[in-house]
């Protein structure tokens, strides 16, 4: 569910139209949602409640790569959200948002010697270890500190899942984690280190994740893991979960609910004695923002495809370049008359800069306003300046308030990024 709804026949932003922002800010611009940020998460943690016994606190850490917009972390950070980061400049951004360092969790298979040093001398909640490799190199970098940060061993359980190849991420190939087999060694070496306290394991399998029977196979295999860490002397007290249950891109009904993978992962931990952690991004962001676009011009060729070019493009919006992901096209106010096939178009440079092909959609004119509905995850933080164009603004609304919370730069602020070589 999401608050973008119709009112006198032009589409809101709960509160806000559509059209007089697009007046106020331009085109293209992202446009969130606070009450949709807000009950997504809300229904998260009532369903993790609800199984408190088995998944304990069941910290909800969101996936800041999804959407790191501060004023967006902020509004999570205000409902007692942790984050899950990939870099110390997500870190960074949970910090300022009034994340506390205690609800961190640093994730990634390729995380320097500076910010694991960032991470252990912050004092996040834990780090998530994905290789040998890393596991001697913060070995090093804690011991330099005299500390003993928190870990859990990432393992890749040999089982991909998610809505494309290209966001799977828990397959035999896929560069995220260790093997099973060599989890055990890991975690014996971190614990016979005094610059490691291990606490656990973790795992993410894909993204966009529709039936609940792969991350189920994911979540007993750590269990499996757990009772055997613990045969072999070890303590295991919290499991990762990640994230990737997906959401109603195309409008399926179909999709797995909130309460039941709640209820899948309580099933599956009980009377393990573990705190559980969950990383969801587009869960909790996707169908909270939209990209707000304008139509420059119908181009209509004498074989009948017509293209319906945008001032949004695959810099603004890569998702569909990227893997072929599908976003709803819609007006913000309808026109009468038959739907009729679209190619969807952006202005970059590129035969990739396509959004769909043959979409069906009612008619359609230059200037008309249109919007790329459950665009508030892996939309903005994705975007560029390629063709130099100015990154797209976002705006967050909150009932009848808005905040441009982010600026679409000027060209003399692009340009003053790039001072000239003294020589020339």
């Amino acid at each position: 569910m999401h608050h973008f709804d119709r009112i006198d026949g032009a589409l809101h932003a709960e509160g806000v139209s559509l059209e007089a922002l697009a007046e106020a800010v331009g085109t293209p611009a992202y446009v969130y949602s606070s009450a949709t940020l807000t009950r997504h998460y809300g229904l998260l943690r009532a369903a993790l409640d609800q199984h408190a016994g088995a998944l304990g606190e069941g910290l909800i850490a969101f996936a800041v790569k999804a959407n790191s917009n501060l004023s967006v972390l902020a509004t999570l950070a205000q409902l007692g959200c942790g984050a899950d980061t990939v870099s110390e400049g997500e870190i960074r951004r949970a910090l300022a948002a009034g994340i506390p360092a205690g609800r961190i969790i640093f994730s990634g298979v390729g995380k320097s010697d500076a910010e694991l040093a960032f991470a252990v001398e912050t004092g996040v909640r834990q780090i998530n270890v994905e290789s040998g490799a890393e596991l001697d190199r913060l070995i090093a970098v804690a011991a330099d500190r005299h500390a003993a940060p928190a870990i859990a061993i990432r393992v890749n359980p040999k089982i991909g899942a998610g809505g494309h190849a290209r966001i799977t991420t828990g397959g035999a190939t896929d560069k995220f984690g260790v093997p099973i087999e060599e989890a055990y060694d890991l975690y014996a070496r971190a614990s016979a280190s005094p610059h490691l306290t291990p606490v656990g394991l973790a795992c993410h399998i894909g993204s966009q994740i529709t039936t609940l029977e792969p991350m189920e196979t994911a979540f007993r295999t750590l269990r499996e893991m757990t009772e055997t860490l613990r045969a072999q002397g070890h303590s295991v007290t919290r499991l990762d979960l990640g994230g990737g249950l997906g959401v109603p891109y195309h409008g399926q009904t179909d999709l797995p609910s909130i309460a039941d993978y709640a209820a899948m992962c309580a099933r599956v931990l009980d009377g393990l004695d573990v705190e559980a952690a969950f990383e969801p991004g587009r869960l909790l962001a996707a169908n909270a923002g939209v990209l707000l676009s304008r139509v420059i011009q119908v181009n209509e060729r004498a074989d009948g495809r017509r293209f319906l070019v945008l001032d949004a493009g695959m810099n603004d919006l890569m998702r569909p370049a990227l893997y072929d992901a599908f976003h709803d096209l819609v007006p913000v106010r309808l026109r009468e008359g038959e739907p009729a096939p679209y190619d969807l178009v952006g202005p970059i440079c590129e035969s990739t800069d396509v959004f769909a092909r043959e979409r069906m959609l009612p008619p359609i004119q230059a200037g008309d306003l249109v919007a790329f509905m459950s665009a508030g995850a892996y939309g903005a933080v994705l975007s560029s300046e390629y063709n130099s164009r100015p990154l797209v603004p976002e705006v967050l609304v909150n009932g009848d308030q808005v905040a441009v919370v982010r600026p679409r730069p000027s060209y003399a602020e692009m340009w003053a990024r790039e001072p000239k070589a003294d020589w020339l």
